[in-house]
């Protein structure tokens, strides 16, 4: 069992820029990600990040959010810039597996 703990959410304005952590309880060899749900959506994909450094974003964040870990602290994080109202949702950190591991999610709320 992973657990999984985020945190660096908050309020900011459009245009904005907030860094997400998360730290897992012990060392991931493969895939580790964030997904966010806005209020009355789907939990969405945002970005993936492999162990070597390969990453995949959603359309949606592209250009503007990265992704990357730190091995050696057992932590993935996401920078967020040019934050959009849109961007609005608590975001999960994510590692596969069999049961998939969440972490207890982190608001991030951005005002027009």
């Amino acid at each position: 069992q992973v657990q999984l703990l985020e945190s660096g959410g908050g309020l900011v304005q459009a245009g904005g820029s907030l860094r997400l952590s998360c730290a897992a309880s012990r060392s991931i060899s493969s895939i580790m990600g964030w997904y966010r749900q806005a209020p009355g959506e789907l939990r969405e994909l945002v970005a993936l990040i492999t162990s070597g450094g390969t990453t995949n974003y959603a359309d949606s964040v592209k250009g503007r959010f990265t992704i990357s870990r730190d091995n050696a602290k057992n932590t993935v994080y996401l920078q967020m810039n040019s934050l959009k109202p849109e961007d609005t949702a608590v975001y999960y950190c994510y590692v596969p597996g069999a049961p998939t591991s969440w972490g207890q999610g982190t608001q991030v709320t951005v005002s027009s």
